[in-house]
């Protein structure tokens, strides 16, 4: 297979991996499920629905799921609280019981410590049979969240803007991305974007890209076992290589320091960057932005990560954030029957192109151009991300922390002293230790 003809990929949704430990606030009762209820008369009450979709709650579209879900559950009343700064408003209310009744689990949240914090939703072998992701949220034979769907990840960029500079097909290797970032910041003046500033876009959409490297499901997984996460030729080697010669070359913004998430999707749609690494959930939020710039959705692209493997593309498709029921709330049954419902008949997923959680669900015509062209779904496990994050924790890299993307940045354009060798050759340090202290 060669070199793969650009297309207008429109996929849709955000993955997180849950990482670092966090704080609790109480115990709440590990033993209660939260089932759903046996009918929709047999529940009632007002649950708060925490959200980081502040876009959907701003411009009424919660609302109106809401409303469709009230004619179902005319006892129950749903009232949404969009944040901002998702994960850390989020980490820090969960000192306390009061975390709303039904939330988007923090990646700060450590998997084993989910039985602190939320109510389980079923037995696993039970739950996996109708759900897609479910180890994601398994601990010890138990589910503690549904997935609000599924997300590929690549590159999304402007497509009619790397036309413009001549490029007509997708780059198979990360060098050939290096290249076609040159030859279009040299014919447009359009860079890559790096979020530098933001930080969470240097997180999930870099991380959650092992196994699109490796074409291997187990990838993230095998982090449990290895001294060298960033050994030659390792995933996270490839990853984190490319973003640092994105910026060590110049292909990126000048000042990283200003950088903004919400301004970022008006660059995109105006040309004037060219490309970030993202997860398929970003598409709609930047075709919605090309349409306000009247360049048509049709100009925003979605590529996979650029490496192939034995000539095949492949994509890690992950979990978007995972909805669960706080484990301290009262009204446990209308907040499942309002997950359920939203997993199921909202057709949030469907909107969003993205792929469902139900086993049942056909894939989304969005992604209609990645199996034309070959790509490779990679539905990356989720089996052992405990022992991930135990090793992750005790060496204070922080794989779903922006910190140590952005000191790569910084030693990449020279803002902090050393190099790309001296400082993979210090995590892999530090995650040989910690793999010793926290006895995986």
């Amino acid at each position: 297979m060669g070199r793969k003809i650009l297309g207008t990929a429109l996929l849709t949704t955000t993955a997180l991996l849950a990482v670092a430990g966090c704080g609790g606030g109480g115990t709440g009762s590990s033993d209660e499920t939260a089932a759903p209820p046996l009918n929709a008369t047999s529940v009632s009450g007002t649950i708060k629905v925490l959200t980081n979709r502040t876009d959907l709650v701003q411009d009424g579209t919660m609302k109106k799921y809401a409303a469709a879900f009230g004619k179902e559950y005319p006892k129950v009343k749903v009232e949404f609280e969009g944040i901002t700064d998702y994960e850390g408003e989020v980490k820090i209310r969960m000192n306390t019981d009061k975390y709303g009744d039904v939330l988007l689990i923090p990646a700060a949240v450590a998997k084993g410590d989910y039985p602190k914090f939320f109510a389980p939703l079923g037995s696993t072998g039970t739950m996996e049979q109708k759900y897609r992701f479910t180890d994601k949220t398994d601990v010890d034979g138990r589910t503690y969240g549904i997935a609000n769907f599924g997300t590929a990840n690549g590159v999304v960029y402007n497509e009619a803007l790397w036309k413009r500079a001549g490029i007509t097909e997708w780059p198979t290797s990360p060098q050939e991305f290096l290249a076609d970032l040159k030859t279009v910041k040299d014919r447009t003046g359009a860079t890559y974007y790096t979020n530098f500033k933001d930080g969470w876009p240097l997180v999930s959409p870099f991380t959650n890209s092992i196994g699109s490297v490796s074409c291997d499901a187990k990838a993230s997984d095998n982090l449990a076992i290895t001294d060298k996460p960033w050994g030659a030729g390792t995933d996270l080697n490839v990853i984190d290589t490319l973003l640092y010669d994105i910026v060590h070359d110049k292909l990126a913004e000048k000042d990283p320091s200003t950088t903004n998430w919400e301004n970022s999707k008006s660059l995109l749609a105006k040309g004037k960057i060219s490309s970030m690494v993202l997860g398929s959930w970003a598409i709609t939020q930047m075709q919605d932005a090309a349409k306000k710039a009247g360049a048509g959705a049709d100009s925003i692209g979605f590529m996979p990560f650029p490496v192939q493997k034995s000539g095949t593309y492949c994509s890690t498709l992950l979990s978007d954030y995972q909805q669960a029921v706080n484990i301290h709330s009262t009204h446990k049954a209308a907040a499942r029957a309002w997950i359920d419902w939203f997993t199921e008949k909202s057709g949030f997923s469907e909107a969003q192109g993205a792929v469902s959680a139900l086993r049942s669900a056909p894939l989304p015509a969005t992604l209609k151009e990645f199996v034309d062209n070959d790509v490779t779904l990679v539905e990356r496990s989720e089996a052992d991300t405990a022992e991930v994050n135990a090793i992750d924790n005790a060496s204070e890299i922080g794989l779903n922390k922006q910190d140590y993307r952005q000191k790569l940045i910084d030693i990449a354009r020279g803002a902090q002293s050393g190099s790309l060798e001296d400082y993979f050759a210090d995590l892999n340090k530090r995650w040989a230790d910690a793999k010793q202290t926290a006895g995986s």
